[in-house]
């Protein structure tokens, strides 16, 4: 696995200096707001917002191939969804827009800022952007788990039970009360596309549809049956648009199938609640409960606006109806969640290669306090000129972190290795090792995982940098990407010890 750095690091003038730009490693970068700062992920494991380069979604898409299109994405052309992997082991999902829908890079780069604040665990949260000449893309959390419409109408073993459909609802409108409460309160086109299932089963909304609407793009689907009134009227998106929508979702969660509003409602009046339920549900489902749901999509699917309820009414509403919260999503949906720990390797493991599967952040430090700086042999190479006090200064930075780092005093070795690092004049793999686990320590995955993918950038066969990419992989509960790391590890150890180089 390589690590490279954006092509466009060097082009951000709010970079204070060359040093800092080496730092920032990595398949992106953060992008520096006006006022100095980040936007921090709220939701666990994701990543802060940032800025890509077009030759970094060209390699993570490979080319953007055909075969990485996302396959019922609810995209219409020419914005498909593409499938992407960083070199950072990422999983991403990628919106290509044409120029012509965003013909003001400037006006992009604000609305994707303003999407990519927000961070909850009931959204397929926006991690970055790019607008790298012509090109305009956004990038997202991947969900490997397909959309609501696949589970719900294109189903092939079973359909979707009832209570993983109050989820599913719940879920979304969590999403969309998160949203409001942000201050993005309009989201376009929501329907069954829109709704993707994560790793674990559970149910996200799809970021993209908070972008407000391009040029090349409406706001709704063609099918005018779909469409809010009062949209068809004036052409303008709403917060109560919004809950219109959200109704036909619940419709679809009802039925199964695409249902006008106009025909669900007739049905309604007629108390006809049964006619309007799924038949693959074959019963199994609670009268009551589908009567509030039902009653709830009554009121979402009101011709005036006015007579909508908010998402906070929505969320009050379905909250009661969730009596199955202590089964996960995957076993109702009925998939294979993804391994809680990484596997066991096919090779033989190291004592810090075991230390690593185990997770054993305490083992880890030990080893590489009694490990020393023998694997930075040959790693610099300094002239005589080059032993400045400035060279002093840092050397002692490097000794001060650690005598911090075998004492366990893992901020103060984060500082002073970070000292050693920012004079950029020497560059050591075991400071990157050492930070990394201080990171890990600190509760800092993301920064753990950067510096480990530093140390690899040094050191590029070093096993140590690999295992603790692994262990940092695996704090993202990115699991399947740790356990494959920890097999690159152990392999270019097991190549180490047979070239007679030792650990």
């Amino acid at each position: 696995m390589g690590c490279c750095q954006s092509s466009i690091l060097g082009q951000d003038p709010l970079r204070r200096d060359q040093t800092q730009q080496q730092q920032q490693v990595a398949q992106h970068h953060v992008v520096i707001m006006p006022d100095s700062t980040t936007v921090e992920s709220a939701a666990e494991g994701v990543p802060p917002f940032s800025e890509f380069s077009f030759a970094d979604l060209k390699a993570a898409t490979n080319n953007f191939s055909s075969d990485n299109i996302v396959s019922e994405s609810g995209e219409r052309a020419p914005n498909l969804v593409y499938k992407g992997r960083l070199q950072n082991r990422r999983w991403i999902a990628v919106k290509k827009f044409t120029k012509m829908a965003w013909p003001d890079p400037k006006q992009f780069a604000e609305e994707a800022w303003g999407v990519g604040k927000l961070r909850h665990k009931r959204l397929a949260n926006l991690i970055g952007y790019c607008c790298d000449g012509d090109e305009r893309l956004l990038v997202a959390e991947f969900m490997p788990n397909d959309t609501l419409a696949k589970h719900l109408f294109h189903w092939e073993n079973q359909t979707i039970e009832w209570a993983m459909r109050l989820r599913v609802a719940y879920h979304i409108a969590e999403a969309l009360d998160y949203c409001s409460s942000e201050g993005r309160p309009l989201y376009h086109d929501l329907n069954a596309y829109r709704v993707l299932f994560d790793e674990d089963g559970d149910p996200r909304l799809s970021c993209f549809g908070l972008m407000k609407n391009s040029r090349d793009g409406k706001s709704y689907s063609t099918n005018l049956a779909y469409t809010p009134p009062e949209y068809l009227r004036n052409g303008r998106v709403t917060p109560e648009s919004v809950i219109y929508s959200f109704g036909t979702v619940l419709l679809d969660l009802l039925s199964g199938k695409h249902i006008p509003p106009s025909h669900a409602l007739d049905m309604i009046r007629g108390k006809n609640i049964i006619l309007l339920m799924d038949s693959h549900l074959e019963g199994k489902f609670s009268t009551e409960e589908a009567t509030v749901v039902v009653e709830l999509a009554s009121k979402c699917l009101q011709y005036e606006p006015r007579e909508r309820p908010d998402t906070k009414d929505i969320v009050s509403t379905l909250s009661p109806l969730q009596t199955k919260s202590d089964v996960p999503s995957y076993v109702m949906l009925r998939i294979t969640k993804h391994e809680e720990a990484p596997s066991t390797p096919q090779r033989p493991l190291s004592p810090l290669g075991e230390a690593c599967s185990r997770m054993d952040l305490t083992a880890i430090h030990q080893i590489l306090v009694m490990t020393h700086y023998r694997d930075d042999e040959g790693t610099n190479e300094l002239s005589f000129q080059e032993w400045t006090q400035q060279m002093k200064d840092m050397l002692d930075a490097r000794k001060r972190g650690d005598y911090a780092f075998r004492d366990k005093d893992f901020k103060t070795a984060i500082d002073c290795y970070s000292q050693f690092i920012d004079v950029g004049t020497m560059v050591s793999p075991t400071v990157f090792a050492r930070r990394s686990l201080c990171y890990l320590l600190s509760d800092q995955p993301d920064a753990a995982l950067r510096d480990a993918m530093q140390a690899q950038c040094v050191y590029p066969d070093w096993p140590t940098a690999f295992y603790m990419q692994s262990v940092a992989l695996a704090k993202l509960n990115m699991h399947t990407d740790a356990a494959d790391m920890l097999n690159e590890a152990a392999l270019l150890e097991e190549k180490r010890q047979r070239g007679g180089k030792g650990s």
